[in-house]
């Protein structure tokens, strides 16, 4: 038999917390509803179970042998054995921790209590799909010669004027990333340009470039529009399971708003005399600021794709509740 620990389950020390305090007020086992004995100390089947449903969970579909989580629990109860033997059980330090996991089980329970009485039905994943996603809205297909200075701009424009042809153009004298390819920056909403660069393409008829550079904070664009459509969502069905978890997050917000709406609290904490300011980096070219291969307009990474745009609509929370809600809705 492998008697490795399973590195997954012994990394967490508040799982061996958790432990002693169940040898504490855990009523005998007898042998006929144990996997194994340790010390005339019986482990349930029911801790088998519970073992691999945490497992299951902490793992995403990794599975162990049964004799390995069996032997985990041995090794576990070897070492709790050890710990209340020692009395470590009862030192202030073990107790802080046991108050502290304490709370966050209760916090974890009553955000599982909240999920379970208050489910999200199909009638609002719906109503937060036609709100958010469902909603037919225009795509543009464009492409951009980026440089540096105005005057630039505008001698290629006069090339334009003169028959010079965009893509060549833009291979040979773009900055942004999107050069190489012709300036092509492909299909996009008006959202997911900045301003003055959404506001020149709109403007254009399909198959015309602005006759004056647009200025934005990566520098000067000669845009040429090469298309319009309709942008087309994706079927209700096939998104909602993926809207669930930012409804979820969004209701869960709305619950502890509500909360604390109703609470007194205090922040105790004193302020620091001086408040550091955050240094606001200067704005980076096109190439270096976006992420988005070819997309240097773009000022956030806003995707056409549901989940992405639920889930940056929805309120925010903090990460700690975030985790947990994702979890226990899993």
């Amino acid at each position: 038999m492998n008697k490795k620990l399973i590195p997954l389950i012994l990394a967490s020390s508040t799982l061996l917390f958790a432990c002693n305090q169940e040898k504490a007020n855990e009523a005998p086992v007898s042998k006929e509803d144990a996997v194994a004995g340790v010390n005339g100390v019986y482990i349930s089947k029911a801790s088998l179970a519970t073992l691999e449903a945490e497992i299951a969970q902490r793992s995403r579909g990794q599975s162990f042998p049964k004799e390995q989580m069996i032997e985990e629990l041995i090794q576990r109860e070897l070492l709790v054995q050890d710990a209340i033997q020692k009395q470590l059980d009862k030192t202030p330090e073990f107790t802080e921790r046991l108050v502290t996991l304490k709370k966050s089980l209760l916090s974890q329970a009553a955000i599982q209590n909240y999920l379970k009485s208050n489910t999200i039905t199909d009638a609002e994943l719906e109503a937060e799909y036609n709100k958010n996603v469902g909603q037919a809205g225009t795509e543009y297909k464009a492409r951009h010669i980026l440089v540096k200075t105005e005057d630039e701009a505008k001698l290629i424009i006069v090339e334009l004027d003169k028959g010079g042809d965009f893509v060549e153009l833009a291979k040979g004298k773009s900055t942004g990333p999107s050069g190489p390819q012709g300036g092509d920056l492909g299909w996009f909403t008006s959202d997911q340009m900045v301003g003055p660069f959404s506001e020149a393409t709109i403007a254009l008829e399909d198959g015309k470039y602005t006759t004056e550079p647009v200025q934005t904070k990566f520098g000067w664009h000669i845009i040429l529009k090469e298309g319009t459509r309709a942008q087309t969502p994706p079927p209700f069905e096939s998104v909602k399971e993926q809207i669930r978890p930012a409804l979820q997050r969004k209701k869960m917000q709305a619950f502890l708003d509500s909360l604390r709406s109703q609470a007194k609290i205090e922040i105790l904490l004193a302020k620091p005399v001086e408040q550091v300011k955050a240094v606001t980096p200067e704005a980076k070219p096109a190439d270096e600021a976006m992420e988005i291969v070819s997309e240097e307009v773009i000022v956030e990474e806003v995707k056409t794709e549901a989940p992405e745009t639920v889930e940056e609509k929805s309120a925010e929370t903090s990460d700690t509740t975030t985790k947990t809600v994702d979890a226990l809705a899993q």
